[in-house]
């Protein structure tokens, strides 16, 4: 049964990240609340399991013409650099902190989508056809 659990997250984790939502934000919630797995593990995995996503989508991405890599430096560097920064620091953080931090990182990002869809409902309104 734990099986069919984990498959399922995945499957909705790949879905939802392959429709550029951001596995993540329903694999994470999957794992550490239905499946019990602790939460460091629970991102590492994330992050693991988007690492594939990540490459088949710059494949489509390249091969579509859609991939501007100008300036792409000024990006890849300093994510990289505070990526391994952010993950030291996290390391140290225990489970319910980070629990926490991601619980609020999750209700933020809801507001701003929200508003964001609110916004562009009202921008058809005002924009004539």
């Amino acid at each position: 049964m734990r099986f069919i659990v984990y498959l399922g997250a995945g499957i909705a984790g790949g879905v939802l990240g392959g429709m550029g939502m951001g596995g993540g934000t329903v694999l994470i919630p999957i794992l550490t609340i239905f499946c019990g797995v602790e939460q460091h593990l629970a991102q590492s995995v994330n992050l693991l399991s988007f690492l594939p996503m990540a490459l088949l989508s710059l494949k489509v991405h390249f091969a579509n013409g859609l991939v501007d890599t100008k300036g792409i430096g000024w990006i890849i560097v300093p994510a990289a650099l505070l990526s391994a920064v952010g993950g030291f620091f996290v390391k140290e953080l225990s489970a319910e902190v980070l629990r926490r931090a991601f619980g609020t990182f999750l209700c933020i990002l809801s507001l701003w989508q929200a508003c964001s869809g609110v916004a562009q409902i009202k921008n058809r309104r005002t924009t004539p056809h």
